[in-house]
This record gives C-alpha cells, sequence and structure tokens, in this order.
C-alpha cells in the first residue's frame, strides 16, 4: 500500500580540440561538458559571484549546479529503493493483521484520495518554475508574491478536496457496493484521508521552494525519514491489536508532523522566505495561472498518450486482453520510473539558465541531459526487450505470451520518451510551454484515434503501435529538433554529442543478451543476472569508450561530490527563520 499520497566514440568532444582540456570544463555555472561556451556572447549576463559563491542572510548558502542536480538524483533513487521496499515487506503484513476486507477498504479510500491531487491544475510546477525564475533574477519581493499567493490558493484548494471528500464519504453507500459496517469504516477513513489531503496543499508551497532552488535532496531526506517513521507507526499500531482507523489516523499523523520538517527546509534554502497575506499578488496569480494551465493540458494529454490504452483494449477486446497487456505496461512503466527521474531535477536549472540568458548552459544541459537520459534508458529498455520472453515465461507464464510483441513496441515508446526528456524539459522551461501543450494535445488525439482503428485488426499489438507511431514521429521531427533550435545548436551537433554516445554501446550489450539468453532457462533470477551483467558491460563501453576523458571526468567528480563532506560557512550557520 502506497502511503504517501505526497505532492511535497569519443565523438562527444571532437571539432573542440582547439579549445584543449580546460574549455571542456568552463561550464556556465559549473553545469555539464560546455564545450561550446568559448565566446563572450554567452557569457554576458552572470550573477554576481558573491552571491553564487558565497550565499548571505537572503538567499543562502549557493553549490554549482551539477553538483545539486547529481545529488538530487541519488536522493531520488535512494527514495525509491526505500519506499519500495517499505512497501513490499508491508503489504502481506498488513493484509495479515487487517483482514482482506478491511485492507481492501483501506485500498478503496487511498485510491479516491489520491485523484484529489488533480486539484493541484499545473499550480505545482508553475510555483516550481516562477521560484527558479525569480530566484535567478534575486527578485525576493516578487519571490516571496508568488509563494505567498500559491500559498493561498492551496489553501482554499485544501479546503475544496477536504469538502470533495466530506460528500464522497457521506454517500459512500451509494456509490460502492460496501457493507454497513465497510461503509462506516470507510467513512471515518476517507475523513481522515481527506484531512490529510487538504494539509498538503498549502505544505507543497515548500517543497516548491526547495524544488525550485534546486536542493530537492533535502525533501529526499525527509521523505526517508518519513517513511521509515510512518511504517513503525504502521507495525506498532497492528501489532498492538489496533484496527484500520487507529492505523490511518497513526501513519498520516506522521506524515503531517514532517510537513514541519518540510517547511523547516524551505528557509533554510531559502531564509529570506515571508509567507504574508499582505503579499497576495493578483498579477503573480494570473502570471502563475497563464503557466500552470498549459501544464494541466499537458498532463491531461500524457493521460490519454499513456494510460488510456488499457481502456482501449478492454473496450474492444475484452477483459482477458487487458490481463494481457497491463503484464506489458506494468514493467514498461518501472522502466520508464526508474529511467527518468533526471529530468525532473532538471527543471529549475532549465529555468534558471533562461532567466539570466545563459544559452551555453542550455546547450550542456540539452546535450548532457539527452545523454545521460539515454545512457539510462536504453540498457534498461533494451534489455527489457531481448530478454521479454524468458522473463515472462518465468515471470507470469507460457498464458500471457501474448505480452511479448507488446513489450518489445512499449520498451521502444519508453526509450523515446526518456531519450526525449530533456527537449521537452528544455522547452518548458524557456517559454515554449503553450506550443509544447498544443502538441501534445494533438498528439494524444492521433494517438487514441489510431489505437482505436488499429485495435480493430491487430489487436492489443495495434493499440500499442497506436501509441508508438505518434510518439516516435513527434518526439524525433517536432520535439527534438524545436529544443535544438531553441539553444542555438544544430540537430546533427546535438545527435552525434548526446545521441550516438549513449546508442552504440548498446550493440555490446545485445551481443551479450542474445547469446545469454539462449543458453540460460526461463529463470527469473537468472534473467536479472543476465540483465546486470548487460548493464555492467553498457557502462564500461560507454565510460571508457564512448565519451571523452574530459566528459568522465565530469561525471566522476559529481559522483565522488556525493561521498566528500561540505564545508560549513558562516551563511550556513546563519540561516535562521524570521
Amino acid at each position: 500500500m502506497d502511503w504517501g499520497l505526497e505532492r511535497p566514440g569519443s565523438k562527444a568532444c571532437q571539432g573542440n580540440t582547439a579549445f584543449g582540456l580546460l574549455a571542456c570544463f568552463e561550464s556556465c555555472d559549473d553545469f555539464g561538458v560546455s564545450y561550446y561556451v568559448v565566446s563572450s556572447e554567452h557569457s554576458t549576463q552572470e550573477r554576481p559571484v558573491s552571491a553564487e559563491t558565497q550565499g548571505d542572510a537572503v538567499w543562502g548558502c549557493q553549490e554549482s549546479k551539477s553538483s545539486l542536480v547529481t545529488r538530487n538524483l541519488f536522493l531520488k533513487y535512494i527514495v525509491m529503493g526505500v519506499e519500495l521496499l517499505i512497501g513490499v515487506a508491508l503489504l502481506p503484513f498488513n493484509v495479515a493483521h487487517l483482514g482482506q476486507a478491511a485492507y481492501g477498504v483501506l485500498a478503496l479510500t487511498a485510491s479516491i484520495a489520491a485523484y484529489f491531487s488533480m486539484l493541484d491544475m499545473g499550480y505545482g510546477l508553475a510555483q516550481e518554475r516562477f521560484v527558479a525564475h525569480y530566484r535567478a533574477r534575486q527578485d525576493r519581493e516578487s519571490l516571496n508574491q508568488v509563494i505567498s499567493t500559491m500559498f493561498y490558493v492551496f489553501v482554499a484548494i485544501g479546503m475544496l478536496a477536504f469538502s470533495i471528500a466530506v460528500f464522497v464519504a457521506l454517500n459512500l453507500e451509494h456509490l460502492f457496493n460496501l457493507t454497513a459496517e465497510q461503509v462506516h469504516e470507510g467513512r471515518r477513513v476517507l475523513l481522515v484521508m481527506g484531512a490529510f489531503v487538504g494539509l498538503s496543499f498549502p505544505f507543497s508551497v515548500f517543497g516548491g521552494v526547495v524544488n525550485g532552488f534546486v536542493r530537492n535532496s533535502m525533501n529526499g531526506v525527509t521523505a526517508v525519514s518519513t517513511s521509515v517513521a510512518a511504517a513503525l507507526a504502521n507495525l506498532l499500531v497492528l501489532t498492538a491489536g489496533g484496527g484500520l482507523f487507529e492505523l490511518v489516523v497513526a501513519v498520516y499523523s506522521v506524515r503531517a508532523v514532517s510537513y514541519w520538517f518540510y517547511r523547516r527546509n524551505a528557509y533554510k534554502v531559502f531564509p529570506g522566505l515571508r509567507i504574508r497575506l499582505t503579499y497576495f499578488n493578483r498579477i503573480r496569480l494570473r502570471e502563475v495561472t497563464g503557466f500552470s494551465i498549459f501544464m494541466l493540458a499537458i498532463d491531461l494529454a500524457n493521460k490519454v498518450n499513456y494510460s488510456t490504452d488499457a481502456l482501449v483494449v478492454g473496450g474492444f477486446l475484452g477483459a482477458a486482453a487487458v490481463a494481457v497487456w497491463t503484464v506489458a505496461q506494468r514493467l514498461v512503466e518501472t522502466t520508464q520510473r526508474l529511467t527518468n527521474q533526471l529530468n525532473g531535477s532538471l527543471f529549475p536549472v532549465v529555468v534558471d539558465s533562461a532567466s539570466i540568458g545563459s544559452e551555453g548552459r542550455l546547450q550542456s544541459i540539452l546535450v548532457q541531459g539527452t545523454r545521460l537520459s539515454l545512457a539510462m534508458v536504453v540498457p534498461m529498455a533494451g534489455g527489457l526487450a531481448l530478454l521479454a520472453r524468458p522473463l515472462v515465461m518465468a515471470w507470469v507464464g507460457p498464458q500471457f505470451a501474448g505480452s511479448i510483441p507488446i513489450i518489445y513496441l512499449l520498451a521502444v515508446v519508453v526509450a523515446i520518451r526518456v531519450g526525449n526528456a530533456t527537449a521537452t524539459t528544455l522547452l518548458k522551461g524557456t517559454g515554449d510551454h503553450r506550443l509544447l501543450a498544443a502538441t501534445n494535445v494533438v498528439m494524444s488525439i492521433v494517438n487514441l484515434g489510431l489505437s482505436i482503428a488499429l485495435a480493430r485488426k491487430y489487436g492489443a499489438v495495434g493499440v500499442a503501435l497506436g501509441t508508438l507511431i505518434p510518439v516516435g514521429v513527434v518526439s524525433m521531427f517536432w520535439i527534438f529538433p524545436l529544443a535544438c533550435r531553441r539553444v542555438g545548436l544544430p540537430l546533427t551537433k546535438v545527435l552525434v554529442d548526446g545521441v550516438w554516445p549513449a546508442i552504440w554501446p548498446m550493440s555490446v550489450m545485445c551481443v551479450w543478451l542474445l547469446i545469454s539468453r539462449n543458453v540460460f532457462g526461463a529463470n527469473v533470477a537468472l534473467v536479472g543476472a543476465q540483465a546486470i551483467v548487460g548493464a555492467a558491460l553498457y557502462s564500461i563501453v560507454f565510460l571508457r569508450l564512448a565519451v571523452c576523458d574530459a566528459d568522465r571526468m565530469w561525471y566522476v567528480g559529481n559522483i565522488i561530490t556525493l561521498f566528500r563532506r561540505r564545508p560549513v560557512t558562516a551563511a550556513t550557520l546563519c540561516v535562521t527563520e524570521q
């Protein structure tokens, strides 16, 4: 059970040898290998050195963007791993102590509460965007106006969310097939969850502040601590004989207390933070809303693109086909989630770079972000496709063999999505969100229509093709070239430096998997071992042969910073909430 419901060849350097190794490290604000930036035209709008290196009582202590992104990414994977382990361990424990019926009530109410997140309406990402924007401009007053305005907007949204929860709770017996006892228990549980969700909306502004300052790792530490504390509360309540209601109260009380720590993190990264009613500003509200409405459109279009396929399969092919589809979808969604964490951390960096007009850093973000995204998704998606048959046979059996061709197609979809995610993030953060939203809406309509048309003739494989064709065409021939033009780089340059170094090492992994899958049988452990060896081969070839020495040194250097103690400065010690 998810207890979260949280809101808060070496050709890469060819053509640049005249600049030497030193030029490869002269990046704008230390992000990436900015070997494109040597002329003054890209470095005329840098911030004052004192604001970027010393820190002060308003803006806090600053670090290089590359170090922050690396630390944020590392903590994201730690959080994912901890939550996965806790979820796997608690599910059978909770079922055994609550019983199947009570656990079903818990799952139902949690599913209802999860839909309340749609009330965010894109404001979460919009706030993060403008926090990063005004932080880059060092405009304290405008930044506090954005934060204060969003705080009171989210207070209203939180009250609306709780009101909806009350309405649903009072009408559970009319909406779901439940016994009188289940209705009584479900009503109490949903009211607790609704109160928690209502509280989470205004407190989400503090998460937006931390993310906008590219300090997600601080919230990552809080998230891990909270998940562990909530799991312990879960164990203690059920071991002591508590029931479903007591369990929900205990777990969500722990998570509610954690909001104070998220708030504290926000004041640490931005000591000048002030939330006051007098800072509520209609101009800022229109400004944020003008961005959030397009984020909402993109989110809804993405749901049509990637979440309605099962409905199409069910509507035209029946429930049995949905089961086959779900096997492939679960594997591909896991791949997408594991490999697409980088680009969320890049968004505030993109906004920061665009706000100060640092085209050089944007170029580095596009090239390095695309390369690293592909380096994460290509071996995993490729391995999934190559090992699909033995994995499916060992995991769910031959009756689900129909999911194998679906996995082939959806693995390509997720590779394209993740590989193109940096380009998408760049367009979102540099002012092209309207065009991106329109593109996603059109793509979703084409996707849905094509999936329905192809489902009639080719079944579930046709539905997968209906997703692959528009996603592939739009991503590769429209969004990616548009992002290249946006940062002033030739498409061929990005393909050679950003895409090719991450693609060709897959050939070595393919050779290994094509041989090994015919040697080893259909066993989940053996399939996993083959995948690990294949990923190791890919990593060795990528780091030793596909990227230049400067890039490799930069990658390794950022990893080393994860384990290096950061110096404590006066600015760090003097950060206090006022």
